[in-house]
This record gives C-alpha cells, sequence and structure tokens, in this order.
C-alpha cells in the first residue's frame, strides 16, 4: 500500500507518530502484535482497511 500511494516509511514514520524501527518491523512481517491504534493511523494515512494490509498466516 505504501508503494501504491507512493510514500516512503520515513514520511509514513512522521504522519502516523510510530518510529521508522516499529514500522519496519511491521512491514517486513517480523511483529507478533499491532495495537489497534497503530493500525488504525497506518490505515487511515494510506487510505486502507485492516485487509488491504494484512494477511492470516497459520504458525508452522
Amino acid at each position: 500500500m505504501m508503494a501504491k500511494r507512493r510514500m516512503s516509511l520515513n514520511e509514513l514514520s512522521e504522519r502516523v507518530g510510530i518510529t521508522i524501527a516499529n514500522l519496519s518491523i511491521l512491514k517486513n512481517n517480523k511483529a507478533k502484535a499491532v495495537r489497534f491504534s497503530t493500525l488504525d493511523a497506518i490505515c487511515r494515512e494510506l487510505h486502507c482497511t485492516p485487509g488491504d494490509i494484512l494477511e492470516y498466516r497459520e504458525e508452522t
């Protein structure tokens, strides 16, 4: 979604008030959890829904 919106990680970080390091963890699928407030802020800035940026994967 960031590429689709032509938004850099730095720009998104500034807009949502989340560190680049934490956004990078989310972007690279390394996060074990995400706060609803964080998800809301990201979706608001990217003009998308959670289903556009999240995918369910079973742990193996």
